[in-house]
């Protein structure tokens, strides 16, 4: 429902409740007019886009009993002293509600004074510790006696003073306790103990401390959520401290992403317990099995140091298991072959584990079942089984195992999601499915071509890699049927052909691989429909014609652009200086012309020393972390290829063109560079005076151009310069006084024919003869070295000579066993030589 409150409602003079949740009222304000409908008891308008100051008449509804505003994230609270008159209060809910602009009134006092107070949920409005502890400093221990429920996530409490207050302060009866989403820090203060009722206790996604507070194991706690913290200690010390209420009543146990160590402790005792997340931590060990939680459907042990092997004892009586989650630890899986586990569950993740060599039989148990199911890297060298996909799963990850044979006709099937990067797989790409988002298959040895990838009208794949396959033919010539593309992916493999015209089509494309492929022709101008492309990598491709001034114009995001070693022709267009958020231009090894633009210093990015860009695209899944994309780049002389890295390069390569002119002096401007190769073009003139403000350059290629001039001093003052090459050019003068120019090998300098001083040969200037008096001096001191050598030498040799030859002329025994030891040496070698050179003659 939409549109305006119409003032009738004022006529239904009875009228007690009023909800007008979960609509759309367009951003609107709140009707001042409903101040006046005096008869109301309760009041929701939660959820229904309304903006604006909540209007103060609100306060005329005395006999108010609830008033949820939450969830409206537009509205602000002005000021609400007007709350003080709605005593009768026993449910209160602002969420969401900015209150920035009375943070220093005591509205929160007052609606803590109100007597019949069951709820008070403020979170998200932007509390600080100023109005929280206006507030609390006025409660005394009678005060709010019935609150059982209080909300203050999402705030910007920091004070370990406020957290304090509200332990010690607050009522008794408090229930529910949500601090989660604020700035505390520091260690938990023990002082639970008073909180006899409390059940539900969220404290996660703060910079809280130090172990858990040993008061709460004598709680009655159904839900606790310490994670996303920086808390640590023994886990098995807290689950040793708990009390028997605590073992009988704890529903669900959160203590992910926090610094745990020690051991997953037995934990049968807690027969209430069916969430247990203890993921991202750094436990160790696992000790004993799990009997006795019958009840445990979610197991999260994700993501920290587990050592050892489990078999299926470990798993005895949790038949209610629904999410099993053991990956990226070092767990070893041993299950007996015919084991059948007594649970079902949906979501399976082992990556990490190890598993095979071969597949476990009892996978195929939870058929019907799982939905999802990831055994990558788990040590897997057997043939994939038929049963695998018949499993009618949503997301299957087989990735970076050994696993060989074929993957079967998927057109037909219900999964999702399939990722089998990084194994032996082989056979031809399998026709996918309309329902499938997710399709990686790279780094196997798939053959054949990919004309009838998606047989339907619409697929919905958004995640298409088949790189560093044996792929052959071209790319299917209609891909309008991929609407929903974002990643395409077909990198070295042996495809050919023309790109196809209605890859133009896909307008959600953002990331396009074509690199080390035979394909030819121009590229397509119906590119300019994939105006979301943020990388684009077609190198080593045998593409032809201008580089299309389109490119500069199209791609706002474009953040890296690699034509590398293709037969482009022709001048830079103006247009690629309208990339302004280009990190990657890499233009190498074609047949550019002309001068290199002026313009370079419109490229924010670069300009931007502190501007880097993600690497990571988002792609609409459930069960993928999104699409971490890389690239391929010439750097430091080599091809190298950056994935998470990849957003912090910034880098520029025209190297082996045909381009001529002065290397422009906008250049300098790009503070952010890291990487400039221009080697192996034509270019004169000198090198840019500005260099030096080039501070973040580590590389720097102009070898085998025809530059002169002088080396800047500038060049000598870039600290993280690691490498230069300036050979074959025709560059003259003295080196500049440099420890970074010194210490590189003269060979980068060679070429330069006027070029001298360290490392290079010394200058004329610097290498005057000295005076004659030094000449004499170091004569003098020359001849009696050489004097004083010949005479050691002349004394060596003798004493040398004769402490081998004469014990042999003097003792016969020592003479016979030396000339008796040569004749055994020379026999051997005889012998050698002589069979060598039978066996080689034979094998001839």
């Amino acid at each position: 429902m939409g549109g305006k409150i119409s003032p009738a409602l004022l006529e239904l003079h009875r009228l007690n409740h009023l909800v007008l949740s979960y609509n759309d009222f367009g951003g609107t304000r709140i009707p001042e007019f409903i101040g006046s409908i005096r008869a109301l008891q309760l009041l929701d308008l939660s959820y229904s886009n309304f903006s604006g100051v909540v209007p103060p008449q609100l306060g005329n509804l005395t006999q108010l009993q609830t008033l949820d505003l939450g969830g409206n994230y537009g509205i602000r609270s002005g000021n609400l002293y007007w709350l003080s008159h709605l005593s009768s209060l026993s449910r209160l809910v602002l969420d969401h509600m900015n209150t920035s602009e009375d943070a220093n009134s005591l509205w929160l006092h007052q609606v803590l004074s109100f007597p019949s107070l069951d709820t008070l949920s403020i979170g998200s409005c932007g509390i600080t510790d100023i109005t929280f502890e206006r507030g609390l400093a006025r409660v005394n221990s009678s005060t709010s006696s019935s609150l059982t429920t209080l909300d203050l996530s999402s705030n910007k409490l920091t004070s370990s003073t406020t957290l304090q207050w509200l332990l010690f302060n607050t009522s008794a009866s408090l229930a529910y306790i949500g601090l989660s989403g604020n700035q505390f820090s520091g260690p938990i203060p023990d002082a639970f103990e008073k909180l006899f009722f409390l059940e539900s206790l969220y404290l996660h996604d703060n910079m809280f401390e130090g172990q858990i507070p040993k008061s709460l194991g004598n709680l009655s706690l159904v839900d606790l959520d310490l994670s996303h913290n920086d808390m640590g200690g023994r886990l098995e010390d807290l689950f040793a401290s708990a009390s028997s209420k605590l073992m009988s009543s704890l529903y669900s146990l959160t203590l992910s992403h926090n610094h745990f160590t020690g051991s997953v402790p037995n934990l049968g005792k807690f027969q209430a317990l069916t969430w247990l997340f203890l993921d991202n931590n750094k436990l160790i060990t696992v000790e004993t099995p799990t009997a006795g939680l019958s009840k445990l459907e979610h197991l999260d042990v994700s993501h920290n140091s587990l050592q050892g092997t489990l078999s299926e004892t470990y798993f005895i009586g949790l038949s209610n298991l629904r999410y099993l989650d053991l990956s990226f630890n070092r767990l070893k899986l041993e299950f007996s072959k015919n084991w059948i586990p007594s649970f079902k569950s949906r979501l399976i993740y082992l990556a990490n584990c190890k598993i095979g060599p071969s597949f476990h039989e009892w996978v195929q148990t939870q058929r019907g079942y799982v939905v999802n199911l990831d055994i990558s890297n788990a040590g897997i060298s057997d043939e994939a089984p038929q049963w695998l996909w018949n499993m009618s799963l949503g997301y299957l990850n087989l990735s970076h195992n050994q696993i060989t044979g074929t993957i079967p006709d998927l057109s037909s099937t219900s999964i999702g999601i399939v990722d089998a990067g990084y194994n032996n797989l082989s056979g031809t790409v399998p026709s996918i499915s309309p329902l499938i988002w997710v399709l990686q298959l790279s780094q196997n040895m798939f053959s054949g071509t990919i004309n009838s990838l998606c047989p339907y009208a619409y697929c919905r794949i958004s995640w298409l890699d088949l790189s560093n396959n044996q792929l052959t033919g071209t790319l299917p010539s209609d891909l309008r049927n991929m609407q929903a593309s974002e990643i395409l992916n077909v990198n070295y493999n042996n495809l050919s052909g023309e790109i196809p015209h209605s890859l133009g089509s896909l307008s959600k494309l953002k990331t396009i691989h074509l690199r080390g492929n035979g394909f030819y022709g121009e590229l397509p101008s119906t590119l300019q429909g994939c105006p979301l492309l943020q990388q684009i990598d077609i190198g080593g491709n045998k593409l032809t014609g201008t580089i299309p001034p389109w490119l500069g114009e199209k791609y706002t995001d474009l953040a890296f652009l690699s034509l590398r070693q293709n037969r482009f022709y022709g001048v830079i267009p103006l247009e690629i200086c309208d990339l302004t958020q280009i990190q990657v231009l890499d233009l190498s090894r074609n047949n550019l012309t002309g001068k290199i633009p002026e313009c370079f210093d419109r490229f924010t990015a670069l300009v931007d020393k502190n501007k880097t860009t993600t690497t990571k695209i988002e792609v609409r899944t459930v069960a993928t972390d999104g699409y971490i994309d890389y690239a391929f780049v010439q750097w430091k002389g080599e091809e190298s290829m950056y994935t998470n890295t990849l957003g912090l390069l910034k880098l520029i390569d025209l190297s082996s063109n045909r381009l001529v002119g002065s290397i422009p002096e906008s250049f300098s401007s790009l503070k952010g560079l890291i990487s400039l190769n221009l080697s192996r073009n034509s270019l004169t003139g000198r090198i840019i005076r500005g260099i030096g403000n080039m501070d973040m350059l580590e590389a720097v290629d102009l070898s085998r151009n025809q530059l002169s001039g002088e080396i800047p001093l500038g060049l000598g003052q870039l600290h993280f310069l690691a490498v230069l090459v300036l050979v074959n050019n025709n560059l003259t003068g003295e080196m500049p006084s440099s420890p970074t120019l010194q210490g590189f090998d003269p060979f980068l300098y060679a070429g330069n024919v006027g070029l001298c001083g360290l490392p290079l040969p010394l200058c004329p200037q610097d290498s005057l003869a000295p005076s004659s008096h030094t000449n004499n001096e170091e004569t003098d001191d020359g001849l009696s070295f050489m004097q004083d050598f010949a005479i050691s030498m002349a004394f060596g040799f003798i004493f040398g000579f004769w402490a081998v030859v004469g014990p042999l002329l003097l003792k016969r025994s020592w003479r016979i066993a030396f000339f008796n030891f040569w004749n055994v040496v020379g026999d051997w070698l005889y012998v050698t030589i002589a069979v060598f050179f039978k066996n080689f003659t034979r094998g001839c």
